[in-house]
């Protein structure tokens, strides 16, 4: 059995480490102590071969600095979402401690508690090192059926901004806007990520896989996602502050937001849902976003 260490203990994390722990000797960390089984200190942990970091794209840099040394370890990276202060793609941020060669990007539909009842879904590794791709996809249990993909990029962007795109349709839900509505939003959604991926060298096929509209149409149609019920929640009239402190829990499409925003602006992009997203949750009300956007 491979020993792995997972970093990151929020449900995520957690998640992972029941399902990798089928067919490997599992181990969790995190900034803070936790009583729990196999839970060991970050000293220990960084020394393991094999590491799942499911630390929250906004907290990650700081992370990095403050905790890793690279010592040839093999990292499967479990977050999604843009660097709202720098709007830095993760692959981008890590790209400082780890060489492409060791590191890998989890992406894919995949909801932490539906993982925790070993509920089957499929899941796509990430890396330019395509037999590091294939070694991370053999770690994963028999209810998570693994593809591996060289399109980097296509995930990272996939993954991080689905998450706004799912802020819009739970707004679309709490205006009570409709069935069409929600559909013809998630539809122009799928459009505007590919639209911005490509920008970047993204693949257009990676888009209409698991990583794209697979975890879209997931994270984009259920309260179970975090970013849905932040959506909501502005539809509810209410802040974004108001609406964390609710969740008690990161919500990686908020950050990916202002992320979004401040990339359109440096690069001149048409990004409609995102700017109107931004608009929001910067107070706008929901129904002048609604008939800007229409107008738009």
């Amino acid at each position: 059995m491979n020993k792995i260490g997972v970093i990151g203990a929020g449900k995520w994390g957690l998640a992972l480490a029941f399902a990798l722990s089928e067919k490997n000797e599992v181990f969790i960390s995190s900034r803070t102590s936790r009583d729990m089984r196999n839970f060991i200190s970050m000293q220990e942990i960084l020394k393991f071969d094999y590491l799942v970091i499911a630390i929250p794209a906004q907290q990650v840099a700081s992370w990095l600095e403050e905790h890793f040394i690279f010592s040839h370890q093999k990292v499967l990276v479990a977050a999604k979402g843009i660097e709202a202060s720098s709007g830095r793609f993760l692959n981008e941020i890590y790209a400082k401690h780890i060489p492409s060669s060791h590191i890998a990007f989890l992406s894919g539909p995949s909801f932490a508690t539906e993982v925790m009842k070993s509920l089957p879904t499929a899941l796509v590794v990430n890396s330019e090192n395509e037999e590091l791709s294939a070694e991370f996809a053999s770690f994963f249990p028999s209810f998570i059926k693994t593809y591996t993909s060289t399109d980097v990029v296509g995930a990272e962007v996939a993954g991080a901004y689905k998450n706004v795109i799912a802020i819009a349709a739970g707004i679309c839900d709490g205006l009570g806007l409709g069935k069409n509505a929600a559909a013809s939003l998630i539809s122009r959604g799928l459009v505007e990520m590919q639209r911005f991926g490509c920008e970047y060298g993204a693949k257009e096929e990676s888009f209409v896989g698991l990583s794209g509209a697979g975890d879209l149409f997931l994270t984009a149609s259920s309260t179970m996602s975090r970013n849905f019920r932040v959506g909501q929640g502005i539809a509810a009239g209410k802040s974004k502050e108001e609406i964390l402190k609710e969740l008690g829990e990161v919500a990686e499409g908020i950050g990916t937001t202002y992320a979004l925003k401040k990339i359109a602006d440096e690069r001149d992009l048409y990004l409609p849902i995102a700017r109107e997203v931004y608009n929001m949750l910067e107070g706008e009300n929901p129904h002048v976003s609604l008939k800007n956007f229409l107008a738009s």
